[in-house]
């Protein structure tokens, strides 16, 4: 595995969490839509990330192997399916006949936790960057 490889897995990961935290901030900017095109209130998402697929002993038995499908990837939004929250407010122009408004499953506690962990798999992928970086920038002074 070259340094570059080594760049591009990490860079994955760090393509991952930005897209994860951007998805957690959606969440947390529609914790209050009542009304979204469908006619419902705005549905919580979550990212899925799967391992991009490497064969680790392919690499080993080939010098010329390619480790350019290692890391993580983003393979799909979903939405929760837990039930909207019904809060009592009649004068709300979204209001049932029984005067609740439907309110989205979106928990803020739950999303700043999830907010957090993202931020946090973020700088530690961003540290291993780092640490890549500077081991190349070291391998270059070898010679010297």
């Amino acid at each position: 595995m070259s340094f570059l490889d080594s760049m591009h897995t990490v860079g994955s990961a760090l393509t991952a969490e930005r897209f994860r935290m951007d998805t957690i901030l959606q969440n947390m900017t529609n914790a209050k839509t009542t009304r979204t095109a469908n006619g419902e209130p705005y549905r919580r998402k979550q990212v899925v990330f799967q391992e991009r697929a490497f064969d680790f002993q392919s690499a080993l038995d080939s010098a010329s192997a390619k480790v350019e499908n290692a890391g993580v990837r983003v393979t799909e939004i979903v939405e929760s399916d837990r039930d909207f929250v019904p809060v009592f407010d009649p004068t709300h122009p979204d209001a049932n006949e029984d005067g609740y408004v439907m309110y989205p499953n979106v928990n803020m506690t739950e999303e700043r936790v999830d907010l957090m962990a993202a931020a946090n798999a973020y700088d530690a992928n961003f540290t291993a960057l780092q640490i890549v970086k500077t081991l190349a920038l070291k391998a270059l002074e070898i010679g010297k």
